[in-house]
């Protein structure tokens, strides 16, 4: 059964690109331990809104690999700089975990 991860935050609405760039440049070092899928939604009703889910195998194979990534230097720069993109009001990230149950081709 798939893992998936699930990430709610505020981006400053000028902030959209060095964001974006953030998560291509985060995505690469994921790639190198995880077999990983990811998808960014922003919201319609609220620009500033963002929904980030991320696929995994399962969730060991997630543990594992980001045991790996989280040691690399990189992603904690790249890290530093994503929580400075956050709107000042809302600062927070929420984070869940999911078990992927049925899926069908979404496109």
């Amino acid at each position: 059964m798939m893992f998936v991860k699930v990430y709610q935050y505020h981006i400053q609405a000028d902030k959209e690109k060095e964001y974006l760039e953030i998560q291509k440049t985060a995505a690469k070092i994921y790639e190198k331990y995880l077999d990983s899928k990811f998808m960014y939604i922003k919201s319609n009703s609220n620009p500033a809104k963002w929904i980030e889910i991320a696929w995994y195998k399962d969730e060991e194979s997630y543990n594992h690999g980001m045991e790996l990534v989280n040691e690399d230097s990189e992603i904690k720069y790249l890290f530093q700089s994503f929580k400075k993109l956050l709107d000042p009001n809302h600062p927070e990230i929420e984070e869940g975990d999911y078990s992927l149950i049925l899926s069908k081709n979404l496109f």
